[in-house]
């Protein structure tokens, strides 16, 4: 929780913002805390314990976590109750359907409009989670990985279908560095990322919704692997 007061919004200012601001601040800070694992899956979230480390009022907060909750990140309950989500078995195999059905679909596209400045993006972003994979850094490789996934997303020429992929990713983003990811996955997850940016780079539609299709294949395979395993 100490990481959500680190705000680098000046006190004063938010005094004086639209709560439609506050909100954005609100949620930036939930988003980074929950994907950086300061949050774990399951856990519940207070609207009053977030507000007091926020310095921010409840009805901002409230909002952000609805807005968290339609993205996938955190799960409202009948009874109010909001958690980090936790997905269940059956919820992880329905999001990869749709990635399956989305990604690939969404890499072609974005292959044929990308600008020159997000290809440079996703470069780093390859470059670094092959260096967090090489440490075995988990919290470091899931950082590169959101930029990753949030810059093919923003590049998408049809928006909605940019952020129908991103939602499903964030819907399932606790099974991607869990402690049962072994280091090799890891890697070879990495270089199918890099296989998809440098088709996305070459402008090379079809070889891009070629090498994300593969990905989820693979997605799909290293969670069937795992199951057997636990």
């Amino acid at each position: 929780m100490a990481e959500l007061k680190q705000l680098t919004g000046k006190k004063k200012r938010q005094k004086a913002s639209t709560p439609r601001l506050l909100r954005e601040i609100a949620y930036e800070r939930l988003k980074v805390a929950i994907q950086d694992g300061e949050f774990q899956s399951g856990e519940p979230l207070s609207e009053t314990r977030l507000s007091e480390a926020l310095q921010i009022s409840r009805t901002p907060v409230r909002e952000a976590l609805q807005q968290l909750a339609q993205e996938g990140l955190v799960q409202i309950m009948p009874n109010r109750a909001v958690t980090v989500a936790a997905p269940s078995m059956q919820d992880v195999l329905n999001v990869l359907h749709v990635r399956s059905l989305v990604e690939p679909e969404i890499a072609r596209l974005v292959a044929g409009s990308i600008s020159p400045q997000a290809v440079e993006i996703l470069w780093k972003a390859v470059s670094d989670m092959e260096d967090a994979a090489q440490r075995g850094d988990r919290p470091a490789w899931s950082r590169a990985d959101n930029v990753y996934h949030e810059t093919i997303s923003a590049a998408c020429p049809n928006a909605l279908l940019g952020q129908l992929g991103l939602q499903m990713r964030n819907r399932m983003q606790f099974t991607a560095t869990d402690a049962q990811t072994t280091p090799a996955r890891l890697i070879a997850c990495t270089e199918e990322h890099r296989a998809v940016v440098a088709a996305i780079a070459k402008r090379d539609a079809q070889a891009a919704q070629q090498a994300m299709q593969e990905h989820i294949e693979q997605l799909r395979a290293s969670f069937f692997k795992r199951l057997l395993h636990m």
